[in-house]
């Protein structure tokens, strides 16, 4: 049996073509939505590509799946994630390959909250930080006990970091709430789609008002599991330690595969709970001094780990597909074990130190996909990506090692300022509003 997987993918990751390679070696025939320039487009061996239209993204993204006739689909991104939310709502003929890929569309609603998850969670004991929906500056005034309290806004609909501000006061965090309850303007939208070159930018404006979450800070280091979910039964997990990351708030670049009992059965009781399927990615963060794992998000896709060699298991992507029918040969190659060090590729090219001996995700196999993840993303590479930052240069994050962090604090707040202050101006433009 030979299953048919559609892959989708709004934003310029990496995981999306790693992920697309795992399908292809596991026996599946694969097809994929994403845009011109996608990393998914250097793969070789997936059977159709679908242009996922910048104008009519909601309508690609429908055709695709009709067009393609899928087991499954796989979304890369929480945005492609909102997309089929929404066409399960208005197309009766997907509902059944929707629920399918990614569980009971009655808890749709909750995957795609913080607040809701964060509900969910405390009814099955699972440790959460203190955290509440703030709509008005009022609200927000009365979470503070202490004017220089730090605490945590996020915004729903955002990913990778996305619409997460560390704040070290009440003032700071009352500005942040003030630009982040602003609806999205269509002057950001419109440098998304042409700059960016965003497939859902356009969908995602809609006069949507945003939904913000005031939470707890809880200081420690994150932590992430994925998950392969079917029916509300988890496959297999792996869990991570982030040992570096891109910014505070940001992705991972060099992880620990860890054991966790506590945010295994955290996951499986939301899996169970939530009748979740297909890929899921669990953040925590392990409170520092007690290691104690408090759950802060649910990402309903994909992530960094889906695609990892795990010894006596495999990876996530293979369990899937054994679930959907691929019969798999026995597993010979010996595969990653908890304590092992893994680095992103490309983000992590060359390491040094203790590093030097951590396996790098690199698919040597793919040739052509390696030398396009060397380069620039297709946008940045593009010319109005580089005439709009020769205007306005990018100021990016700066890389975290949350090692180094967690035992000294002082470094741990020059860090989180450090980070507030080098965020680039107009950031907001890539914050996506919920899908309500």
């Amino acid at each position: 049996m030979q299953p048919k997987v559609v892959i989708a993918a709004s934003s310029w990751w990496p995981l999306a073509a790693k992920i697309a390679v795992s399908l292809l070696d596991h026996g599946c025939r694969v097809e994929a939505v994403c845009a011109p320039g996608q990393p998914l487009r250097f793969v070789r061996g997936i059977s159709r590509y679908h242009h996922y239209s910048r104008v009519r993204s909601l309508e690609s993204l429908k055709d695709a799946i009709r067009a393609a006739s899928p087991d499954v689909i796989i979304p890369c991104d929480d945005g492609v994630v909102l997309q089929l939310h929404q066409l399960y709502k208005e197309q009766p003929d997907l509902r059944a390959v929707i629920s399918r890929s990614l569980g009971e569309a009655t808890h749709f609603d909750v995957t795609a909250s913080r607040e809701g998850l964060q509900n969910v969670a405390q009814e099955l004991g699972i440790r959460v930080p203190r955290s509440t929906r703030v709509r008005t500056q009022t609200e927000l005034e009365m979470w503070f006990d202490r004017p220089l309290d730090r605490a945590v806004l996020k915004q729903d609909g955002t990913w990778g970091g996305r619409g997460v501000r560390v704040v070290d006061s009440r003032d700071e965090a009352a500005a942040e709430l003030e630009q982040m309850l602003k609806p999205l303007s269509w002057v950001t939208v419109g440098k998304r789609m042409i700059v960016d070159r965003d497939p859902i930018a356009l969908w995602g404006r809609k006069d949507r008002l945003p939904v913000v979450t005031l939470q707890e800070y809880i200081p420690g280091r994150p932590a992430n599991l994925m998950m392969a979910c079917w029916q509300g039964e988890v496959l297999g997990s792996v869990t991570a330690e982030v040992q570096q990351a891109q910014g505070a708030t940001s992705a991972a670049m060099v992880i620990k595969l860890i054991d966790h009992p506590e945010i295994k059965l955290a996951a499986s009781k939301l899996a169970k709970r939530l009748c979740l399927s297909g890929f899921y990615g669990v953040d925590f963060i392990l409170e520092e001094g007690t290691r104690a794992a408090y759950l802060l998000e649910l990402n309903p896709r994909c992530t960094q780990l889906g695609h990892l060699p795990i010894d006596g298991q495999g990876d996530l992507v293979g369990l899937l597909c054994r679930q959907l029918g691929v019969v798999l040969p026995v597993e010979r190659q010996l595969g990653l074990r908890v304590g092992d060090t893994v680095a992103f590729f490309p983000k992590v090219i060359s390491l040094s130190g203790e590093l030097q001996h951590a396996y790098q995700d690199t698919p040597w196999q793919r040739p052509e996909l390696v030398e396009e993840l060397l380069k620039p993303s297709y946008p940045d590479r593009r010319w109005p990506s580089r005439l709009y930052h020769w205007l306005r240069p990018a100021r990016l994050d700066k890389p975290v090692n949350f090692a180094e962090r967690n035992s000294d604090p002082a470094a741990a707040a020059a860090e989180i300022n450090g980070l507030a202050e080098a965020r680039e101006e107009g950031s907001r433009d890539r914050l996506l509003p919920r899908a309500h």
